[in-house]
């Protein structure tokens, strides 16, 4: 029981095991519908044209979390822009504001004389580095996001499963779609410092996309994910306590194990299921009329 116990009562990792869980549940409200929309390339994009803020605000010696809000706001106006030029897929623009917003931040941050240290931990983030402070913003960020999740639900609804409709309901799918980049860039924002931007997608998609075989309603989406994504928090620090391995990187991984286990464990689950269903009457058919059920979003 003491090696499950240990590791958390050291001041920084119950912080960063706090710190996780708060980072897990703005995820899990903006990573859910990452995942049901197919927008985990959007996702990579964002998390990595941060970078230019994030660069810019520590070569003027600034707070990079500022820096890295603009970044978003920049991000999140540019593929809005670009997603209603008639000539150009979204694919393609999101593309190039990656690859834009990429290359200008790894100009901004070889001007600094700190480059290395500066470009690992943007990049990997440090979980144990979660102060008191950083706590109470991802508190404030995960209520920021709860408001915009429970306000936009029926529209971000609408939008991921038939925008057409969305449109005659007058949801203004636009404005939706706008305001779910907005929360999704709040979700990177506030998970970048403590897994950094290449690992920010294992908490984001991961989770939800474990959930997914075993929730009924996107809601119960969101709570799985969020449970998920908190077990992943627990687990990888409890690990990289025990074997030396950095944090981030072994929470992000485990995440990543939870939904190969959960799809895993969904198809053993089915099939064990139809097993016993033909055991009991090998004989018998679907009845008459009654239609073959559809996969879940």
């Amino acid at each position: 029981m003491e090696w499950l116990t240990a590791p958390f009562e050291v001041t920084f990792v119950q912080r960063a095991l706090w710190g996780g869980i708060l980072v897990s549940a703005i995820c899990a409200l903006a990573g859910t519908w990452v995942v049901l929309r197919g927008m985990a390339f959007l996702g990579d994009a964002m998390s990595h044209g941060l970078l230019p803020g994030v660069a810019l605000a520590a070569l003027l010696g600034g707070n990079p979390l500022i820096g890295a809000v603009l970044s978003a706001a920049v991000m999140t106006a540019g593929v809005t822009a670009l997603g209603r030029a008639p000539k150009v897929s979204q694919d393609t623009g999101i593309g190039l504001l990656f690859v834009g917003m990429l290359s200008l931040g790894v100009i901004i941050v070889s001007r600094s004389q700190s480059f290395a240290v500066d470009l690992t931990g943007f990049l990997f983030g440090d979980v144990l580095a979660v102060r008191e402070r950083d706590v109470v913003l991802l508190a404030v960020a995960l209520l920021a996001a709860l408001t915009v999740a429970v306000l936009g639900h029926r529209a971000f609804l609408a939008l991921a499963f038939d925008p057409r409709k969305a449109h005659t309901l007058g949801l203004r799918p636009r404005l939706a779609h706008a305001v779910l980049l907005g929360l999704l860039g709040l979700a990177i924002v506030a998970s970048f410092h403590v897994v950094g931007t290449l690992l920010v997608l294992g908490l984001l998609i991961a989770p939800p996309a474990a959930a997914l075989p075993w929730a009924r309603s996107v809601r119960a989406v969101m709570l799985l994910a969020a449970l998920t994504g908190a077990a992943a928090t627990f687990g990888g620090l409890l690990l990289s306590w025990h074997l030396g391995t950095a944090a981030g990187a072994t929470v992000s991984a485990l995440a990543v194990a939870l939904f190969f286990l959960s799809h895993t464990g969904s198809l053993l689950w089915h099939r064990a299921r139809g097993a016993r269903r033909n055991g009991a009457d090998p004989t018998s058919a679907r009845p008459t009329g009654e239609a073959t059920p559809e996969p879940r979003a």
